[in-house]
């Protein structure tokens, strides 16, 4: 079932348009990345999704329905940055925050589910990065929404805690929630999203599954070499891409590449065959890199 849909959507400031009518749909209790460098037009989509931000034109439905005030209701959202009130443990914290809403989540249950029950009575200013990360996902989760929305949720997070809130985003999908997801980090979309939309200069270039996009783009694995060890002037039947230090080799017949490299004299002390991710994709849709 259709949860969230926008359509036509567009939103201009002064003469520059930061979405141009883009178009898409997300289904109920998946997770949706919507992904793009800096610039591209996610953060004033998502805050037109969000209700944040009226736009210039085009529409936006919640559940079928153009989005009204009450629909926001059921929306959750975890911003990248959130003050937290001053003087109150993380307990009070939710409290606070709960009593905004008709309609809560039973605490005992959301401090259980983000893991905050070691630390009811801390002062939340004096969380560590990932605590706090968890705080703030409760805050979001506080009353009890159908649709998550979370701005790059794990950004300055050590890759343990990374991961650890990956496996808590996992389970909030488990249990019915849709989540609409932005990140920087490809390696986290390509594990949490089941949708994405990739976008660049206020457009859609990409859209559908992680892995069904891979396979529409790519056709082959990558054999990746140290930089050095190909020269910059060598010639190949496949082509080299040089970046991050390495040569990669984009092929469909591993062994025969391996062989024409041997035969050459290539050097292949570091040789690593990788399949194309997100970031891969990205590059080649837009010729950057995503972080750019």
């Amino acid at each position: 079932m259709e949860v969230l849909a926008v359509a036509n959507l567009v939103k201009t400031f002064k003469r520059h348009a930061a979405v141009k009518g883009i178009s898409f749909s997300v289904d109920e209790g998946i997770c949706f990345g919507l992904l793009g460098p800096n610039g591209a037009g996610k953060t004033t989509t998502i805050e037109m999704m969000e209700g944040i931000s009226k736009p210039t034109s085009g529409e936006i439905r919640y559940f079928g329905k153009p989005a009204t005030v009450s629909d926001y209701q059921n929306v959750g959202i975890q911003f990248q940055n959130t003050a937290l009130p001053d003087y109150l443990s993380v307990k009070e914290t939710l409290m606070l925050f709960g009593s905004f809403y008709k309609e809560t989540k039973p605490l005992p249950e959301l401090m259980t589910l983000c893991s905050l029950d070691d630390f009811a009575d801390q002062d939340a200013r004096k969380l560590s990065g990932g605590q706090r990360q968890r705080l703030l996902l409760a805050l979001a989760l506080v009353n009890n929404p159908k649709i998550l929305f979370l701005d790059e949720p794990t950004t300055g997070l050590d890759p343990q805690a990374r991961r650890n809130f990956w496996t808590l985003i996992d389970l909030i999908k488990k249990q019915g929630t849709t989540i609409i997801l932005t990140t920087h980090y490809m390696d986290e979309a390509q594990t949490l999203c089941d949708d994405i939309v990739v976008m660049d200069a206020g457009e859609i270039i990409a859209q559908g599954s992680p892995q069904g996009l891979l396979d529409a783009h790519f056709d082959g694995v990558k054999v990746v070499l140290p930089e050095s060890a190909v020269p910059a002037d060598f010639s190949f039947e496949y082509a080299i891409t040089r970046a991050n230090g390495y040569a990669e080799i984009l092929t469909n017949q591993v062994n025969q590449t391996v062989n024409a490299l041997i035969a050459r004299n290539i050097d292949l002390d570091g040789l690593q065959v990788k399949s194309p991710n997100l970031e891969d994709l990205f590059i080649t849709l837009t010729g950057h890199a995503l972080r750019s």
